[in-house]
């Protein structure tokens, strides 16, 4: 009786401590973005493919709307391992690492070519090892847009001179140098507050991603809308490298592959949504016009030395960081 009381106490702690030794890992991931935005489904996709190549063996929950942190909070809670991965707009840096400004400078990485040789590029891994500087350890870059739309009331913004006196939602200082440049008037303003202001009059025009516009209902007092490759974003996904480094290989390895999996992914869903985005707000009313070649000359010579200019003042490898995507 008492021995087999033990043999089953040993089974029981034999399996038990197999069930332990095979516990999934937890990888929880915060990110400021709706369920609907399809930078969201990007994340669910990685989830499922991590799910699917470690046998389940890493747990991808997601924590989305700013429900785990503020998106202001993503950087410090991963560096300090509150939680183990983050999502966030490259600009967002912009105070900490100026380098991740580059993306705003108008016209200079929105070639879709240029933009898919990104990964693994030299110009990625100066952003990289800038991101490693700060306490993260970058995982993927998704391709948000690069399709941005100036909105208006009065008039379209078609050339620069339409820009002058416009008081117009600025985006951060090394992007507003270029609306400054063209004698507009922005002002700095948070997303949520800006529909008010196009409605009231606080604000004559936006720029924003076209899905956005959307999302925002910026055809409901918005006129006049120009569709323009102005600047390009990513939302990219970085992790905790403590964290990191105690994953086994094979984990590692699994989410890397699931992450570039997802990277691109991300083209086919990031244009598909710029598309649709622009056939709604036609549909809702809104005066839709697609920059020509003339206009978008006019605009880099009026608005993009300015901003290259105050970019080299704000980043100490500015310059390195040009010519690697001039290279891409």
């Amino acid at each position: 009786m008492l021995r087999r009381t033990l043999l089953a106490l040993g089974l029981a702690t034999a399996l038990g401590g197999s069930a332990l030794a095979q516990a999934p890992v937890t990888m929880r991931i915060s990110h400021p973005v709706p369920t609907g935005h399809h930078i969201h489904k990007l994340i669910e996709m990685f989830a499922a493919e991590a799910k699917s190549a470690t046998g389940g063996q890493v747990d991808v929950q997601i924590f989305p709307a700013e429900q785990a942190a503020k998106a202001a909070e993503n950087h410090p809670s991963v560096a300090r391992g509150a939680v183990e991965a983050a999502a966030s707009v490259n600009f967002q840096w912009g105070n900490t690492i100026p380098e991740m400004n580059v993306t705003v400078i108008p016209f200079y990485l929105t070639e879709l070519d240029k933009i898919r040789n990104w990964f693994d590029s030299p110009a990625a891994k100066i952003l990289e090892a800038k991101l490693e500087e700060r306490g993260v350890k970058n995982l993927m870059w998704l391709y948000t847009t690069r399709s941005t739309i100036f909105t208006s009331n009065r008039a379209p913004l078609r050339m620069p001179d339409d820009f002058k006196g416009v008081k117009i939602r600025g985006l951060n200082r090394l992007a507003d140098t270029a609306f400054t440049a063209v004698g507009a008037a922005p002002s700095a303003m948070a997303a949520p507050e800006v529909y008010q202001a196009l409605q009231s009059g606080v604000l004559d025009a936006a720029l924003t991603d076209v899905s956005a516009a959307v999302s925002r209902r910026f055809y409901e007092v918005q006129k006049h809308g120009v569709v323009t490759p102005y600047f390009m974003v990513w939302y990219h996904v970085y992790v905790n490298p403590k964290w990191w480094a105690s994953l086994k290989p094979e984990h590692r390895d699994a989410l890397s592959k699931a992450a570039r999996k997802t990277e691109l992914a991300a083209f086919d869903i990031t244009e598909k949504t710029a598309a649709d985005a622009e056939k709604i707000l036609k549909d809702r009313g809104m005066n839709i016009h697609i920059q020509t070649d003339a206009e978008r000359k006019a605009w880099i010579d009026a608005m993009q030395k300015p901003v290259i200019d105050e970019f080299l003042k704000q980043s100490k490898d500015g310059d390195k960081l040009l010519e690697a995507i001039r290279k891409l």
